[in-house]
């Protein structure tokens, strides 16, 4: 048993019988070794005393965790927090995400919270003890943020359902109830609440998805989907954190996002990047993606109905022998057959310039080849005449090199420190130039036979040329 630790779990199930509920418990003790016990449950049999008429049946399983990563998150802010429900008789839970992290021995990041009090009853109880509330534009969804001590900042949400939901927005309605909350959540993973003294609830088999590695929509997956286009690729962005091949999908789960794949056109494209970036930066990323494009992503998220996955395999082979993880974007870029691709894909996704700037680049120049004898020469000479930043530059050059399978080379190039061009304008005038665009004429000529000299030229030598080179272009001395 020293491997292991024991961890006390309740499961509690309700069925309506008639009017009225009773109330089953089951008492059990998991092994495992993820998890220290606090404390144990007591067993007990009692009536339901509420009539639930959407219910058929209810399950309930908790369990108690005591862990580092649980301890850490507990800063003297969330322990203010706390102790503001409790003086008000609110009840609180960590929600989603931080309860799936914790249960995977992950330290969140990001802490989300569930509570019964309304929105309307959190902004009163946070103005009598002078708490400031930002960003209320989560308001009418349940959502209030509070900055405590002016150091954290806590997002904390009504328990909800979802009346009208037109695939993005939803018309809610508040409950107390948290099964309700936690079945209108996209997957089981993320349905579960935490309990500030370490108890997991856990209503829709989360826990048992969780140590199969499982990724599953809670209840009916169509449903789930129409409810929010967005959670499609919420699944694949799971699968590639949870699931340990990427390959095994349910065959339920597939049809249900090929039938329904059309309405992510209906999803906004920044909302649409924010998720498929972190699909595509993970080590599964070309696997899920290329499911994605079977079920008919394509068309709908910029890429065309034929993406070009002949050098998509190509690229991703390449990145999977020299081990290395490509930009999402670049992965993204070898499905594109044209600078016009790139431009629509760019027009629907709506990323950042530098990504852009980096998808146009690899389409351009993809083709390009390392000289035989100074294999970084071409890649070099791009840097010298961009008319963006230099560090930008360095950095697309390097991420091509990588997407070429030239590893040591985009290593090298990313140590490569660009000369300076060592001539300027106040040289040009002292050797009589003219302004405009003859001085423009010559300083190009000059770059021309600087970095024909693979910049070796100095700025004594390359001034000795203007006469030279003002001759040549028919110019006169300007005095």
């Amino acid at each position: 048993m020293s491997t292991g630790k024991l961890v006390t779990a309740l499961s509690l199930s309700f069925k309506r019988l008639g009017k009225y509920g009773e109330f089953f418990t089951t008492h059990r003790t998991l092994f495992t070794a993820s998890f220290k016990p606090r404390s144990t449950f007591q067993s007990r049999t009692c009536p339901l005393p509420h009539y639930y008429p959407h219910l058929l049946k209810r399950h309930l399983f908790t369990m108690k965790i005591d862990t580092e990563d649980f301890k850490s998150v507990f800063t003297d802010e969330l322990i203010q927090l706390k102790t503001i429900f409790e003086k008000y008789n609110y009840e609180i839970r960590f929600a989603g995400g931080p309860v799936r992290d914790l249960l995977m021995n992950i330290k969140p990041h990001d802490l989300d919270f569930a509570t019964t009090a309304t929105p309307q009853q959190m902004k009163d109880m946070f103005n009598s003890e002078n708490i400031r509330m930002i960003n209320l534009t989560g308001e009418k969804h349940g959502t209030i943020t509070v900055r405590i001590n002016e150091k954290e900042n806590f997002e904390i949400t009504t328990l909800r359902i979802d009346v009208i939901n037109h695939g993005r927005h939803a018309v809610v309605e508040f409950t107390q109830d948290w099964e309700l909350d936690a079945n209108r959540r996209d997957l089981t993973v993320n349905s579960m609440f935490l309990g500030f003294d370490g108890t997991v609830y856990d209503y829709c088999g989360g826990w048992d998805d969780l140590q199969e590695r499982r990724v599953a929509f809670v209840g009916d997956a169509q449903t789930r989907i129409q409810e929010d286009y967005l959670r499609i690729l919420r699944y694949f962005r799971f699968c590639a954190r949870i699931s340990p091949d990427p390959n095994v999908h349910e065959p339920d789960t597939e049809e249900a996002i090929r039938e329904n794949i059309e309405g992510l056109s209906r999803i906004s494209g920044e909302r649409i990047w924010l998720e498929l970036k972190q699909i595509l930066s993970n080590r599964h990323a070309g696997t899920l993606l290329e499911t994605m494009l079977r079920l008919g992503i394509g068309p709908h998220i910029g890429l065309g109905d034929k993406p070009n996955m002949e050098e998509f395999r190509l690229v991703l082979e390449r990145a999977r022998s020299n081990n290395i993880q490509l930009q999402p974007i670049s992965l993204l870029a070898s499905l594109l057959d044209s600078e016009e691709a790139a431009v629509a894909l760019h027009e629907r996704l709506k990323y950042p310039n530098f990504d852009k700037e980096l998808s146009f680049f690899i389409v351009h120049y993809r083709d390009l080849l390392p000289e035989p004898l100074k294999p970084l020469r071409p890649y070099q000479m791009i840097v010298i005449d961009t008319k963006q930043k230099m560090k930008d530059a360095i950095l697309r050059g390097a991420e091509l090199l990588r997407y070429q399978g030239q590893l040591e080379l985009a290593n090298e190039f990313e140590k490569w420190v660009p000369p300076r061009f060592p001539v300027g304008g106040a040289d040009l005038k002292s050797e009589g130039v003219p302004t405009g665009k003859a001085m423009n004429m010559v300083i190009q000529r000059l770059r021309s036979k600087w970095k024909e000299s693979d910049f070796q030229i100095n700025h004594k030598d390359l001034v000795q040329l203007i006469p030279n080179v003002m001759e040549d272009l028919g110019l006169k001395v300007q005095k």
